[in-house]
């Protein structure tokens, strides 16, 4: 079920009302209540994968119960090591069997050996590279003492498939999340509001941002080879737009939602464009991956500490990773990579964690020298995005070497009908840089000011939701991955 949809429109008020007013006092029932719900939400698009989830979270619920009655540490290591097998196992199965299929094939034929091998009809599941994440930190954090497993399986299974983020994030921690679900939750008006004003943020993100920028960016990448530089730069600057208007939206939506209900989610995206070196970037970037990588695959193979070339080593580990992460294509691996080559001078002269406040706060206007760090790292990132956004390694070289030639000085190619495009994206970017020093845009902004102007904004951003929500569903980016 898309948030972008009429059955989303409908499905909403209806578990609303039902949580806060029919199973409001009872815990178990509220519980049981959202475990249902989502079930009902992912079950909308392909009931098949139901089970799936259901596995996913049993194996990891009886795995940590085991861990918890568990002394012998070679015993221990072995349950943490079957969850890994089994969780890794169905995500890679399902996202990466024809990617390992096709390159064993192409390095065999390589030597002269031509190697039959047939591909699987596999359908990704939706949110599978999410919610897998979000049960192997609960059972690692099991494995590590940080948290002693649950016994309440309801609670645990609204923990996973809480609906507003199943399938897009964040990736929760169960040291977060899990908690919230022990405890009675009580309608806050304040909380509601706030989360409403956040859901209104994110549609205007992805429907008038996303959506629009999309457009443009499917006429350029769908045939790159015949536009000039100019036309190519526009469209992966376009691009960079969509995708995190794209997948902050969702972020919002989701934030926004989870906070109807009562329980609060880790925030995801941190106005990352505004940042003034790539390091920065990550800080604020899909907060909840980043960190995930951090907190599980860098500090344990060592980070920072011990020689070079081990933190060479780990920083590129986590960056390829995490390409990976997003998908089987080489493209996305590269990207990783890019990035990883981006970050390890800043990690090898210290200089990693310079940029931790917000970018002239308090100020209207940021400096000369501000201004360009954040050019300079906008630069490197719309580079990157170039990799992640194209089909294949070829296309992505093609558009790199065209745009650093002679056509980039051509005239570009744009249709009138993106002419409201680029106010759009002011209007966006505007807004963004007044409201960056809280959790999203418009979080304070609205409030500062009276009445009328408030719901003025209001209304200014449901008529552009309107006037631009397309009338085919729309899929989110990030549920490919």
């Amino acid at each position: 079920m898309l948030f972008n949809s009429i059955d989303f429109a409908i499905f909403l008020p209806i578990v609303f009302l039902l949580y806060w007013f029919v199973a409001n006092f009872n815990l178990r029932f509220q519980n049981s209540l959202i475990v249902i719900a989502s079930y009902i939400f992912y079950g909308w698009w392909d009931w098949r994968f139901l089970s799936l989830i259901l596995v996913s979270s049993l194996i990891d619920y009886f795995i940590s119960n085991l861990l918890m009655r568990q002394e012998k540490e070679r015993i221990r290591k072995l349950l943490l090591a079957l969850s890994l097998l089994l969780n890794l196992g169905l995500l890679g199965f399902f996202k990466y069997f024809n990617f390992f299929i096709d390159n064993f094939s192409s390095a065999f034929s390589v030597f002269g050996y031509n190697i039959s091998s047939s591909r699987l009809n596999i359908i990704l599941p939706v949110g599978i590279s999410f919610y897998t994440f979000q049960t192997l930190s609960y059972t690692i954090d099991v494995y590590r003492k940080k948290m002693k497993a649950t016994k309440d399986i309801i609670s645990f299974l609204a923990f996973v498939s809480f609906f507003p983020q199943l399938v897009a994030g964040p990736i929760e921690r169960a040291s977060n999340l899990l908690p919230q679900f022990y405890n009675s939750r009580k309608f806050d008006y304040k909380n509601a509001v706030d989360g409403f004003r956040q859901i209104l943020w994110g549609f205007f993100k992805k429907v008038v941002i996303a959506d629009n920028c999309a457009e443009y960016v499917n006429l350029i990448f769908g045939n790159s080879s015949t536009h000039s530089g100019s036309s190519l730069l526009i469209g992966v600057l376009f691009f960079a737009f969509q995708i995190y208007g794209d997948f902050s939206g969702y972020s919002d939506i989701a934030i926004g939602t989870a906070k109807l209900f009562g329980i609060q989610l880790m925030k995801n995206f941190a106005f990352p464009y505004f940042s003034r070196d790539i390091a920065e970037f990550w800080r604020r970037w899909h907060i909840s991956l980043s960190t995930w990588f951090r907190d599980y695959l860098y500090i344990p193979l060592g980070g920072s500490k011990g020689n070079k070339l081990k933190v060479i080593r780990n920083t590129i580990a986590i960056f390829v990773i995490s390409g990976f992460w997003h998908g089987a294509n080489w493209t996305f691996i590269i990207w990783g990579a890019l990035n990883a080559l981006y970050f390890l001078p800043l990690l090898l002269t210290n200089k990693n964690r310079s940029h931790l406040d917000v970018i002239a706060e308090g100020k209207y206007l940021p400096g000369i020298f501000d201004t360009t760090k954040m050019f300079l790292t906008f630069t490197l990132v719309l580079i990157a995005w170039i990799f992640f956004r194209s089909e294949n390694l070829n296309q992505a070289f093609e558009i790199l070497s065209t745009i650093f030639s002679t056509s980039l000085f051509s005239p570009i190619f744009y249709p009138k009908h993106f002419t409201i495009l680029p106010y759009l994206l002011i209007l966006f970017i505007t807004l963004e840089w007044l409201g960056r020093s809280n959790n999203y845009a418009i979080e304070k902004l609205s409030l500062n000011s009276n009445l009328f102007l408030r719901w003025s904004l209001y209304a200014f951003l449901i008529f552009l939701i309107g006037m631009y929500m397309q009338t085919q569903e729309t899929p989110f980016i990030y549920f490919q991955f």
